[in-house]
């Protein structure tokens, strides 16, 4: 496709490839997402209303449980049905204006969901660490307060640099991705690029990287407090209550940890290896997430299961 030359306009719309290299594949490809993104749909819906429907339910942890299934909604909802239509309907032209939404969506959420794990580690150190005065710290409120700092503080933070590729001039109107990805766009650009990839990278290590060492800090702090019971019952026991955090965040940062890396120094990987793995982080974790919840947290199991024999959840 031939570059275009805007004099520092945007161009109205981009193309997305999808991914390149398996263009043929694409309307089978999209047969595993249609059935990954329908589960996470209704599994963190359930999780919403499980939560809702049961006044018990409604302490620290399980509300954060509703955050983060709040916020897997808006991921799956701002890159999903665009993927399907483009595989499946080959709809590949999105407007410059969706592909801005879209991007912000993306980074915007992700950097909260990662403000909301730092806000249930925190949680968690206080529920262990201080058992004799966790009743007294946390509240329905002061979740509500925690949520939304984790919200404006990343939504905050990728408002500029969303705003930054208005300033862009742009050679080539063609996304080597499946969806607005910020670098994918950023390297359509003619130039000028150092001010969104300074941007990126600050943002990216203030939220990802400072909030994932904080949570490491907290977990170490935990572990040191779990090892140091006396009882082999009590540890498994406070091990449990950790499970389903311990493996949220391991979905949410070591999938984006290594596909980091493989972006920076994995050049000799394969650009539609690279991309069908970073579509599927967009999906599988999500769908996974309210599998955690359900399998180590025993009230939300139960009350999902009443809810879809439609009866009132159990407490």
């Amino acid at each position: 496709m031939k570059p275009i030359n805007h004099s520092h306009q945007n161009p109205t719309s981009f193309l997305l490839m999808g991914i390149p290299g398996l263009e043929a594949s694409h309307f089978w490809i999209a047969f595993p997402f249609c059935s990954m993104y329908a589960p996470a749909i209704l599994g963190n819906m359930v999780v919403l209303l499980v939560v809702h429907s049961e006044p018990v339910l409604h302490q620290p942890m399980y509300l954060s449980f509703c955050m983060l299934s709040t916020i897997d909604l808006v991921l799956c909802t701002s890159t999903v049905p665009k993927l399907l239509a483009l595989f499946w309907a080959k709809d590949a032209e999105i407007t410059f204006g969706a592909c801005a939404a879209q991007m912000f969506f993306i980074h915007g959420f992700s950097a909260v969901e990662s403000g909301i794990l730092l806000a249930m580690a925190f949680d968690r150190y206080l529920a262990i660490c201080w058992p004799l005065h966790y009743g007294s710290l946390p509240s329905p409120e002061s979740v509500g307060k925690l949520g939304s700092a984790a919200m404006l503080r990343g939504l905050g933070l990728m408002t500029p640099l969303t705003c930054l590729l208005a300033r862009l001039s742009y050679c080539s109107r063609v996304v080597a991705h499946s969806y607005c990805e910020h670098m994918a766009v950023v390297k359509l650009a003619c130039g000028g690029t150092q001010s969104n990839n300074i941007y990126g990278i600050t943002t990216a290590t203030l939220a990802v990287g400072t909030d994932s060492i904080c949570i490491a800090v907290s977990y170490a702090l935990i572990l040191r407090a779990v090892l140091g019971l006396s009882s082999k019952g009590a540890r498994a026991k406070t091990f449990g209550t950790c499970g389903s955090h311990l493996g949220v965040i391991l979905l949410f940062y070591t999938p984006g940890l290594f596909f980091f890396y493989i972006q920076q120094f994995g050049q000799h990987v394969p650009q539609h290896i690279h991309i069908l793995l970073v579509d599927l982080y967009l999906v599988v974790p999500l769908m996974l997430n309210p599998i955690i919840y359900g399998m180590k947290t025993k009230q939300i199991w139960d009350g999902a299961l009443w809810l879809l024999k439609w009866g009132p959840a159990q407490s």
